[in-house]
């Protein structure tokens, strides 16, 4: 098993304080100097790192500028989370390099990767292999990958996926409820799934609240994204204290 330092430096950053919160920024939607803003302010809360996605954009200028006024103002790494393979850019410290295990089409499973590899490795990006889980209606990512999202209500059918991931060789497993979506992922899934995952598990979408982000860490996920927090003025408030409660859960 080959783990490059952005995977080592997460995992260590894990076994210190049992869960910790990346930043999802959504390059579609922020100029660059407002990126690396947010980012900043992230970094001084006390994130790990942060990812920079974005469900339907290809423009690959623009996600480049955002990454290079990102890294001038943290000193975290910045990962891709990227949509399709023309998202990829060599500014990047690493990328999830993920596929979407219950989408209907295949091309969300596997081609994607494959038209996206040799961008990977001609850039030198650490990939980090993910299991991409959807659950419930999964808002964007749920409707552009065509994915057959998971029933809050049947978590063995997410820890089904979760281990097939793991037997397959992936390291992290993404839990992803969605952007714009109402509620996060259910805590029930997440433990589920944790009873059979031994990898890195990621929980995503819908966590807006601090009683929410320590259901989510206290069920057992390592790894909190928040993406919509950012969208809030004045977030670095609740960003201190979900960061501190979810460090007392493990």
């Amino acid at each position: 098993m080959i783990i490059g330092p952005v995977e080592r430096r997460l995992r260590e950053e894990i076994d210190k304080y049992g869960t910790i919160c990346l930043a999802l920024l959504d390059f579609e939607n922020l100029p660059p100097k407002k990126a690396g803003m947010i980012a900043h302010s992230a970094e001084e809360c006390g994130v790990s790192g942060i990812l920079i996605g974005g469900s339907t954009a290809a423009d690959q200028l623009e996600l480049t500028s955002v990454i290079e006024a990102v890294k001038e103002s943290v000193k975290l790494p910045v990962i891709l989370f990227p949509g399709n393979p023309f998202t990829i850019s060599p500014k990047a410290d690493a990328i999830l390099f993920s596929s979407l295990l219950n989408s209907d089409n295949p091309y969300f499973i596997s081609q994607a990767q494959a038209l996206g590899a040799l961008s990977v490795k001609k850039y030198g990006l650490e990939a980090i292999p993910m299991g991409y889980i959807v659950v419930g209606d999964g808002g964007a990512i749920g409707f552009i990958g065509r994915a057959r999202g998971i029933p809050p209500s049947k978590p063995n059918l997410a820890a089904m996926y979760a281990l097939a991931a793991q037997y397959m060789g992936m390291r992290f497993v993404y839990l992803e409820a969605g952007s714009g979506v109402t509620s996060h992922i259910s805590p029930s899934v997440i433990s589920a799934v944790r009873k059979v995952f031994n990898g890195v598990l990621i929980a995503g979408g819908g966590i807006k609240q601090v009683n929410e982000a320590v259901e989510v860490a206290k069920a057992g996920a390592d790894i909190i994204v928040l993406g919509t927090l950012f969208e809030e003025e004045n977030f670095e408030p609740k960003l201190n204290e979900i960061i501190k409660n979810i460090r007392k859960c493990k």
